[in-house]
């Protein structure tokens, strides 16, 4: 008769998979370009800017996750994104002035920063590194330096095949 396969690994309670996946804030993302609020592309004009965000339906991003940007080599005046914020603030979850992935790491830089890591005190952690959703290289860097103080020791991968990224001495 053949030997029982025991899994190790899953039977390990000291061993904790974190996927920063399990993570992603679900939600429509929007890049806001404010160039077609300009004249002629490159210059802003006071008026018809303010007119263009007072006319604006910003309903359109309710639950939305938007990234202002200005894709032409234009001089925006801070209070121009101000604006814009402040008005699509009232339908969208979260506003910021980059690009998308200036977005994603900004969603996650607020997800590791209030992650309670009393639950991955002593443990060893594999921080899973393929995902299939957007997650950004600077959230792994946020993570392990928010959980390197209290992990026993910190790998990266699989449990397959994990590489060793940190040891408690």
């Amino acid at each position: 008769m053949a030997e029982e396969i025991i899994n190790r690994v899953t039977n390990n309670k000291n061993l904790v998979s974190f996927d920063l996946e399990d993570y992603y804030p679900e939600g429509k993302r929007i890049l806001f370009d404010i160039k077609d609020w300009l004249y002629e592309g490159l210059l802003l004009r006071e008026k018809e800017f303010r007119s263009q965000v007072t006319d604006h339906d910003w309903s359109q991003y309710k639950d939305a996750y938007m990234a202002l940007t200005c894709s032409t080599d234009a001089i925006i005046p801070g209070w121009a994104y101000l604006l814009v914020t402040s008005a699509a603030s009232s339908y969208a979850k979260k506003v910021v002035v980059g690009s998308l992935e200036n977005l994603e790491t900004n969603l996650y830089n607020t997800i590791i920063s209030n992650l309670a890591t009393s639950d991955y005190r002593d443990k060893l952690l594999i921080i899973k590194g393929c995902s299939n959703k957007p997650v950004p290289e600077s959230a792994y860097i946020e993570l392990i330096q928010k959980l390197q103080p209290v992990a026993k020791s910190i790998m990266y991968g699989e449990a397959c095949s994990s590489v060793p990224v940190y040891k408690k001495k």
